[in-house]
């Protein structure tokens, strides 16, 4: 698993194509090639741009879910509902489908925010909205997901 690293932000074309910013394109160098897969968020208002790669691990998960449970394929027809193919061009440009920008509600300011293994796309009033912390109180977010986890001997977490 390649770690992205950045919070970069760009503007919407009339077209739908988003300027992949320069050290983005660079950490992605290696699946430009292969190309993207490009979805709706499960939990934010946002796109989510998978490396090939990425996507190919996170299918194998879901592959292993058993089909004749309803549950399992209510969750694969909701979670690929709206999947692209997606590649960036020559110009180093991001075409996002119609249905895909609606979605997300990208109007002129995007987002591109890293998280982990792959790209969130963000309009960026509702990323900024998103960490503005209203909602909650990310200390205690923090300390109620990583609190517990101690598996190196640096003694930082």
């Amino acid at each position: 698993m390649n770690t992205i690293v950045g919070t970069y932000e760009c503007k919407v074309d009339a077209k739908g194509r988003l300027m992949m910013p320069a050290p983005l394109k660079k950490q992605l160098t290696a699946s430009l090639q292969s190309g993207f897969v490009l979805k709706r968020s499960v939990f934010q208002p946002c796109l989510e741009l998978y490396p090939m790669e990425e996507w190919d691990l996170m299918m194998k998960k879901i592959n292993k879910l058993n089909r004749f449970v309803k549950k399992n394929n209510d969750f694969i027809r909701r979670f690929t509902a709206g999947v692209k193919v997606v590649e960036v061009d020559a110009l180093g440009r991001l075409l996002v489908p119609k249905d895909l920008v609606t979605f997300a509600s990208i109007s002129k300011d995007v987002v591109f925010s890293s998280a982990v293994n792959i790209v969130e796309i963000w309009d960026k009033d509702l990323y900024e909205k998103s960490i503005s912390g209203e909602d909650m109180d990310f200390a205690d977010l923090a300390e109620e997901v990583m609190g517990n986890i101690n598996d190196d001997d640096n003694g930082i977490s």
